[in-house]
């Protein structure tokens, strides 16, 4: 095994480890690569045995990309260590030419964001040394009691418990915060009632340590599995109408690589 890939979601430390650690046997690179369906190929990627990697960061942009931090006033944000929602300055030769009969939305879906800037939808960060790390799509960030919580990070910190297989966070309309946090929590063994309960509690406890108080989950609901597209992502448009109980409107998920697992996610709904 000479290279290891990651795509599709963001990779968060434990897994990355783990695949390191049992899969390249601590030899292979894990080349954590970021790109969309839009832009036609890489855009942020290590380069195999030349670019150090780190885990959970994409890197450096590949040869010729511009990507660029703006903050929600369409200003962009210079420098190391920030955090903002991720442009592309400038064209590549992939890019994505127009949406298939509706050029007017391909614009406004990518171009009206900011001027001139391509924009993907994406958050990141950008640590000291100018490597970008994906935190997830913008919309993901949800505001509760007035604070603004990314699910990302919240969903990392939830999967180092050593029972949880994966997670997705979504809100979910609440009377008294505006919004509040709805966790699908896919074990790595099954299990009922106590094993639950003492989970749920455990998961809480570590959110709760390590972000605070505010960020613990309203709501954790057991899973099977969660949907997902063919390319990996979970599909969490799906996730979050079932939380805010819109199970008449959730489109068409014929396309998902397990469209079963919705079925079960809408039967066990708490």
């Amino acid at each position: 095994m000479k290279v290891l890939w990651s795509v599709g979601e963001p990779i968060n430390e434990e897994a990355w480890h783990w695949y390191n650690d049992n899969v390249g046997k601590k030899k292979s690179p894990i080349i954590d690569s970021w790109w969309q369906t839009e832009t036609g190929g890489i855009m942020i990627s290590p380069i195999p045995y030349v670019t150090p990697t780190i885990p959970t960061f994409a890197t450096w942009p590949f040869m010729g990309v511009q990507p660029a931090l703006m903050d929600e006033n369409g200003n962009e944000i210079y420098g190391n260590q920030v955090e903002g929602r991720l442009c592309i300055k400038f064209p590549w030769p992939s890019i994505a030419r127009t949406i298939w009969g509706d050029h007017q939305r391909y614009k406004e879906t990518y171009f009206s964001a900011y001027e001139d800037m391509y924009f993907t939808g994406d958050g990141a960060l950008r640590d000291a040394t100018g490597y970008y790390r994906i935190t997830g799509r913008v919309d993901d960030v949800i505001i509760v009691s007035g604070h603004n919580l990314g699910t990302a990070p919240i969903e990392d910190i939830i999967n180092e418990h050593p029972a949880v297989a994966e997670s997705a966070i979504v809100g979910f309309p609440h009377d008294i915060k505006g919004n509040a946090l709805y966790g699908y929590v896919t074990l790595k063994e099954t299990g009922e009632g106590r094993i639950h309960e003492n989970v749920e509690k455990e998961i809480n406890q570590l959110i709760s340590e390590r972000i605070g108080p505010i960020a613990k989950l309203d709501k954790i609901q057991f899973t099977e599995g969660l949907p997902k597209t063919r390319s990996g992502k979970i599909m969490r448009r799906i996730l979050r109408k079932i939380a805010a109980n819109e199970l008449g409107n959730l489109g068409d998920t014929s396309t998902l690589l397990n469209p079963e697992v919705v079925e079960g996610i809408i039967e066990n709904k708490l």
